[in-house]
């Protein structure tokens, strides 16, 4: 039966006006129809994966059904929206750790696969600041300076490459390295740079 309408207000059954949802509390439902195409309920228009992936980034949850039988494809567009990113160039996902993913697949270990990445994931992003502020401290004061600060994010997906134990070049001294004044200097600098940065992480893993 359909529902009534007064003054362009939507009635119940009983003729009492429907409340709507209020933006930004809850899930967003998300409609994905045989046209792949993507149609959000909260805002009632079409959108894109691009979409999707800015509200994950925002933090704003949402949840993707099939529209003709209401199964909960979630997982499968997320999936879809990190195989759109990644093929953009900037890649974030290591071949060996996605080698090492595949194997598991249908190994004694799967089941426990899922928590384990969860968790690390929810790890990296509490120290995540903590990792941020290692990287600006360490280059800070030095010809480098601005690069760091335009590359942060590579850093930051990166930034397991500097865990405890890993090789890297001997500490530097206290003192900011001075400005480069040739090939040489350059680079001696950036090693130097490259070691307090490492410092730093290995310090607020202990």
């Amino acid at each position: 039966m359909r529902k009534k309408t007064v003054l362009g207000v939507r009635l119940s059954r009983a003729g009492v006006p429907m409340k709507k949802a209020t933006p930004g509390t809850g899930p967003v439902i998300i409609k994905k129809y045989a046209n792949r195409r993507l149609y959000n309920t909260e805002t009632s228009s079409y959108i894109t994966l691009d979409h999707l992936a800015a509200m994950t980034r925002e933090g704003r949850d949402f949840k993707v059904i099939d529209a003709k039988t209401e199964e909960d494809i979630t997982h499968n567009v997320l999936t879809q929206i990190i195989m759109e990113e990644e093929q953009r160039g900037q890649t974030m996902l290591p071949v060996n750790f996605l080698r090492q993913l595949i194997a598991l697949y249908g190994d004694s270990m799967q089941a426990m696969v899922p928590g384990y990445l969860e968790a690390s994931m929810d790890s990296f992003r509490r120290n995540q600041e903590q990792f941020k502020s290692a990287v600006e401290g360490a280059f800070a004061h030095s010809p480098f300076a601005e690069i760091a600060k335009r590359n942060i994010a590579m850093f930051e997906a990166a930034a397991n490459a500097f865990k405890p134990g890993a090789g890297g070049v001997e500490a530097a001294p206290a003192a900011a390295a001075p400005a480069a004044e040739s090939g040489d200097d350059d680079v001696a600098a950036l090693k130097a740079e490259l070691a307090r940065l490492q410092d730093k992480i290995e310090k607020l893993g202990k």
